[in-house]
């Protein structure tokens, strides 16, 4: 028997609920969700949508979100777990994704990122005069 590397990440598959999530990461969100969905603070959700990217009539592509949120007040959140590999060709497939589904009505795209915060710049050492 084979056995197989996946050469963008380190992530294991980690399951809840009797879905097969691609990250330790990922199945947390799902944790959330699940007690969102209990607390009624949304409708529900759906996990790993394949979603056709339609340009000019063609289907360029298709992309996977991991999360689709129905919330209460019939908007509908596009959600994309992120953590450390981020590849040109997921970046490309976003933007596409992002141009096509952001100009919808009651439609809202978020991209959660693991333990990533902006980086700050190093601010420069100020003397300050008293007067």
């Amino acid at each position: 028997m084979y056995t197989t590397s996946n050469k963008w990440t380190t992530a294991k598959k980690q399951e809840f609920n009797g879905h097969l999530y691609d990250s330790k990461f990922e199945s947390g969100y799902a944790q959330e969700l699940e007690l969102r969905l209990k607390a009624k603070d949304i409708k529900g959700y759906a996990t790993q949508q394949n979603l056709d990217l339609i340009v000019n009539g063609y289907v360029v592509c298709q992309y996977r979100i991991d999360f689709v949120i129905f919330h209460n007040d019939d908007t509908i959140e596009y959600v994309e777990t992120k953590g450390y590999p981020i590849t040109k060709v997921w970046v490309l497939k976003f933007k596409i994704f992002e141009a096509l589904y952001s100009g919808k009505e009651n439609v809202k795209i978020t991209v959660v990122y693991q333990g990533k915060h902006p980086k700050l710049r190093k601010m420069k050492k100020y003397v300050i005069c008293k007067r």
